[in-house]
């Protein structure tokens, strides 16, 4: 008993030993890299961010002309005619109707013939010649007369025909150029509008990025704090398995009595159900980080830094407390917000603006009529220009404005009580931080006399002048005293966090 209680309990607390060779170091950097890497969400929200890229690009190409091909077929019932069917039986026999107007002529002109030789025959001239050169000349003006009717029916039926459209069935085809001159400043809004949501998507990414962060740290410093807790509760045990072992030999030789060991073995119960329940927590906080950083649940890990016992730095230190400084990502997409919102007022504005756009192509169609109508694929070019102005529409377009500049001063009053609630966080956790940094000068006042107090009662002890009682209490209030600065240096690291969070600068 000549030894320093306080010398052995300190040694044992500060021992350091090594991890096991199956296991995983881990530094809070790892943790946090591996969080980022394996976070299901962060991928989710990485798509997110392809999808509004991609989006973005479409709208960019609604500035440029879109060229796209046309093509039909049609059946119908009947075909279009341009000639009734009075029209088109006069066509077909009007050499048969010249021909009987004709023939009336040639009967005049055969009654006139007769005279002519009745005459020339009271002259005493022959008129079986004449008689008979007036019969050929019949004869030949019928046969011209009927030449010339089927001549012309014919003729007329090629007309009739010429004049068929036969449009029972239409082959049709174009290519058509469209290029948008002035849309009303709807395609500016658009792709305004694009912009916006890419911006938006990154910043969500953020926000996840930082609530991943955030988790891992939380799980993390749980870690240490119970890894700290075990070499607390392992040491403490040491000390008063030690301790039982002296009062059984003060027993025995009858300077204690057997109560006072009975409390020192209670005692080491105690100290042995404490270390299990931290052995416990320490497998339960394990599980939740394996599982924030995405490795199996019961991978067998070690976090760094733990031997070398706790450090705290200021790391809040210098950060603004202006909640207009802040970089929120919150903030950013309720900015995001409003401004996609009076971009959606833009393009509803638009509705009541004329729109202009040049349209060009080559069209075709079988049959066509560029020629006459002919049976095969003809076509032609052509260019033009679109124009749409908006009459009226019963206050349609007025109406969704409206609605929309509602819309937008709701984002607006949402993006201030935003403001208003972040900056009431940030002094939460300013307040916070410098409340952790009271309580962990407070407990290291605690240290310095819960140790003076264990070293006096462990000489008093060795002097015989100080019951065992008295020395479980002093090194109980040790235990107490260490464990409130474990968890002031706990506080401190998570109230840095904290306030990085609130902040927006937690990277």
């Amino acid at each position: 008993m000549k030894h320093s209680w306080l010398a052995l309990s300190f040694i044992i607390y500060h021992l350091s030993f090594s991890p096991a060779g199956a296991q995983t170091l881990l530094s809070l950097d790892s943790c946090r890299a591996m969080a980022l890497r394996n976070n299901k969400q962060l991928g989710v929200a990485a798509l997110k961010q392809e999808v509004a890229h991609n989006l973005k690009r479409a709208a960019r190409t609604k500035y440029l002309p879109h060229v796209s091909a046309i093509g039909t077929y049609q059946w119908t019932s009947e075909e279009l005619s341009l000639l009734n069917d009075h029209q088109k039986t006069s066509l077909s026999n009007i050499g048969t109707t010249m021909a009987g107007g004709m023939q009336g002529m040639a009967s005049g002109l055969q009654t006139q013939l007769g005279q002519l030789g009745q005459m020339l025959g009271q002259l005493g001239l022959p008129m079986e010649a004449f008689q008979q050169m007036a019969g050929q000349m019949q004869q030949q003006m019928g046969q011209t007369l009927t030449n010339t009717a089927g001549l012309l029916n014919t003729e007329g039926q090629k007309i009739v025909d010429a004049f068929r459209t036969d449009t029972r069935n239409i082959f049709a085809g174009s290519v058509v150029v469209t290029q948008p001159l002035f849309l009303g400043g709807s395609l500016l809004a658009l792709n305004k509008l694009a912009d916006i949501n890419e911006d938006m998507m990154e910043n969500s990414a953020d926000l996840r990025r930082q609530a991943v962060i955030y988790a891992t740290d939380q799980a993390f410093w749980q870690v240490v704090s119970l890894e700290h807790k075990q070499r607390l509760a392992e040491s403490y045990l040491d000390v008063v398995k030690k301790l039982d072992s002296d009062v059984q030999k003060m027993i025995v030789e009858g300077v204690a009595t057997r109560s006072e060991g009975l409390s020192v073995s209670v005692k080491v119960n105690e100290a042995e159900m404490t270390l299990q329940k931290v052995n416990d927590g320490i497998v339960l906080a394990k599980m939740l980080l394996c599982k924030e950083i995405g490795l199996p649940i019961n991978t067998e890990i070690e976090v760094a830094g733990v031997s070398e016992g706790l450090s705290v730095e200021s790391e809040a230190a210098g950060l603004p407390l202006n909640v207009s400084q802040t970089l929120r990502p919150e903030l950013r997409m309720l900015q995001n917000t409003v401004d996609m919102s009076r971009q959606a007022t833009n393009i509803l504005k638009a509705g009541n603006l004329p729109q202009v756009a040049l349209m060009g192509g080559y069209a075709v169609s079988n049959p066509n009529v560029l020629n006459g109508f002919e049976k095969k694929f003809g076509g032609f070019w052509n260019v033009g220009l679109l124009v749409r102005v908006p009459i009226w529409n019963w206050g349609d377009v007025a109406y969704k404005v409206r609605a929309s500049k509602s819309a937008t001063a709701i984002a607006s009053l949402e993006l201030e009580e935003a403001r208003d609630l972040i900056e009431l966080q940030v002094n939460q956790s300013s307040f916070k931080v410098d409340e952790a940094q009271k309580r962990l000068a407070m407990a290291q006042k605690n240290i310095e006399k819960a140790e003076e107090n264990l070293r006096v009662a462990n000489l008093g002890f060795q002097e015989g002048v100080i019951t065992p009682t008295t020395v479980m209490e002093a090194q109980t209030a040790w235990l107490q005293a260490q464990s409130q600065l474990i968890d002031a240096k706990i506080e401190v690291r998570l109230s840095h966090v904290d306030m990085q969070k609130a902040l927006g600068t937690l990277q």
